[in-house]
């Protein structure tokens, strides 16, 4: 089994918050993918389906951000596994909205819901960091994670959502590389729209093709052009005579 957990915090006064990306992230996943309907256990809400081919259940914590630790603790601990079994989706200041990263281990970059899961998981578990850019001013950095994402923000955060739940099977596979040119490209695996084909020519007409042929330059000299002289005088002859 393959555990994705998706960070946010629980409520819908906070559901549109930049830091809540982690939430959205999971809740498409499971859209796209048919997953079953979210249920309470462990601490958070739980989704369950197949990724890859193999088993996968999503966690959305509702402990609230900073005790994130313990919902994803008690999955491991149920299910038996280990942290190399876990993918963590969260926010990422230091990354400019839109980008995507991912790595094994690290430190929390001060992410109080990473710290958490560090504390009660350890840290060789993979993150994938979505970037919702920094405000400028550290002053301003909890109003801003804590903030809504402004519509214009659909732009790219719909087309990175989507893209991040049609190719979660990637993730499953451990194939980040291939995931992160896939997201970089814009997305999922959409079919293309096929080159828009010029309509055939009309097959020509009999008619046109000898209209064609009686277009081309005769010989100017040799036999052919001296019984074509013959054929024309002839031709003039018979006229005179009303033939």
């Amino acid at each position: 089994m393959f555990i994705i957990a998706g960070l946010g915090n629980p409520g819908g006064q906070y559901a549109g918050n930049r830091h809540n990306i982690g939430f959205m992230a999971v809740d498409v996943i499971a859209d796209k993918n048919r997953f079953s309907p979210w249920t309470a256990k462990f601490k958070g809400l739980i989704s369950e389906g197949s990724l890859a081919g193999e088993k996968a259940l999503l966690i959305k914590p509702q402990t609230f951000m900073n005790l994130s630790g313990e919902s994803v603790g008690e999955v491991l601990r149920f299910y038996k596994l280990t942290v190399a079994d876990l993918l963590v989706i969260y926010d990422e200041l230091d990354l400019i909205p839109g980008k995507a990263r991912i790595k094994t281990g690290g430190g929390s970059g001060g992410h109080n819901g990473i710290k958490s899961i560090d504390a009660h998981c350890g840290k060789d578990y993979r993150r994938l960091r979505l970037g919702i850019g920094h405000p400028g001013d550290k002053a301003r950095v909890h109003g801003h994670v804590l903030g809504n994402f402004a519509k214009v923000d659909n732009e790219w955060l719909e087309p990175l959502l989507e893209g991040i739940a049609l190719n979660a099977d990637l993730l499953v596979r451990g194939e980040d590389s291939q995931f992160m040119n896939k997201i970089a490209l814009g997305g999922g695996d959409k079919p293309k729209p096929k080159p828009v084909q010029k309509p055939a020519a009309k097959p020509q007409s009999h008619i046109h093709k000898a209209r064609q042929r009686g277009q081309q330059k005769l010989p100017e000299s040799g036999p052919m052009a001296d019984m074509l002289k013959k054929c024309s005088a002839r031709r003039r002859t018979d006229r005179k005579a009303g033939c």
